[in-house]
């Protein structure tokens, strides 16, 4: 089945991008108006996000993240079949702190946010860095659907490595230099391994994997800033986040993290993952020990 249906998705990848962003119009329109996909968690994110915002201003946001949502997913097909050449014309981006930080021998760390197109990211970023990229990510529900991502973020030879055993399969690569990539802003399962700071004026949980895994090989941490100047043209200017972080206090490089998601997210809140349930964990006094903003606790 596998095989039938990575047939078929290829040769729709073989349509010129014009083509495919017609069809995702159209899906758009079915998602967006007649089906209302999410839409009640996408616009309560975005209500506690831009309080000063209005509500015309809110649902303006909201359609442009819905047809950025589909756009995501249509050049991701895309991405099967496109050349190097034709995604250099598209995307740009400023990769020169990887270059320096390879010159010191050591390995990096990237810690990402969930912005459009995440999927163009990763395999662009897999070609303009000396480093070898791994890429962590989660399996999908769907065993066909996660076969057909796994293609498409390793076809230029990206590595892929699990999240629920990221400890292990990092293994081989520890005598390399490595550019580790890892979704930072990801909703916690585990409440009581958590670090507890203000995330778009709300208490929000992230996960502590990032920095203590950091921390603990003391490995450089980049970030960047995602911006789409139009449609289907991405800019990723990548930065240093912090270059010791074995030596910072806890909590202190997840701080820089979200101070920094939070502009980029203010810069373009349309390419921003809405849909998903960020904040689904409510703060209660009981995590007290777990708050690391240096802002006062609810």
């Amino acid at each position: 089945m596998y095989y039938i249906v990575f047939s078929f998705v290829y040769l729709i990848s073989l349509l010129p991008l014009r083509i495919l962003y017609l069809l995702s119009d159209l899906v758009y329109f079915f998602i967006y108006y007649v089906f209302g996909y999410r839409k009640d968690v996408v616009m309560k994110n975005l209500r506690n996000s831009f309080p000063e915002k209005t509500e015309v201003q809110l649902k303006t946001i909201a359609r442009k993240f819905y047809r950025n949502f589909m756009d995501n997913w249509i050049e991701t097909i895309k991405l099967i079949s496109i050349s190097k050449e034709a995604l250099n014309k598209r995307i740009s981006g400023n990769f020169d702190v990887f270059r320096q930080l390879y010159e010191t021998g050591k390995s990096v760390q990237v810690n990402l946010g969930h912005f459009f197109n995440w999927e163009i990211m990763t395999l662009y970023t897999g070609i303009q860095q000396p480093f070898t990229f791994l890429t962590v990510y989660l399996p999908q529900n769907n065993k066909i659907t996660d076969r057909l991502l796994q293609f498409i973020r390793g076809r230029w030879g990206n590595p892929q490595l699990p999240a629920k055993d990221i400890t292990r399969a990092i293994i081989p690569w520890r005598k390399k230099q490595y550019l580790l990539a890892l979704g930072a802003d990801q909703s916690p399962a585990n409440r009581d391994n958590v670090y507890w700071l203000y995330f778009l004026h709300q208490p929000a949980a992230f996960v502590k994997g990032p920095e203590k895994f950091a921390r603990f090989q003391n490995i450089p941490v980049v970030m960047m800033t995602t911006t789409r100047p139009k449609r289907g043209h991405y800019h990723f200017d990548y930065f240093l986040l912090a270059n010791d972080p074995k030596s910072l206090p806890d909590g202190e490089l997840i701080r820089r993290y979200v101070q920094h998601l939070e502009k980029n997210i203010c810069e373009q809140p349309e390419i921003y993952l809405w849909s998903h349930r960020r904040w689904k964990h409510s703060w209660k006094p009981e995590y007290k020990d777990l708050w690391v903003d240096h802002i006062q606790m609810p």
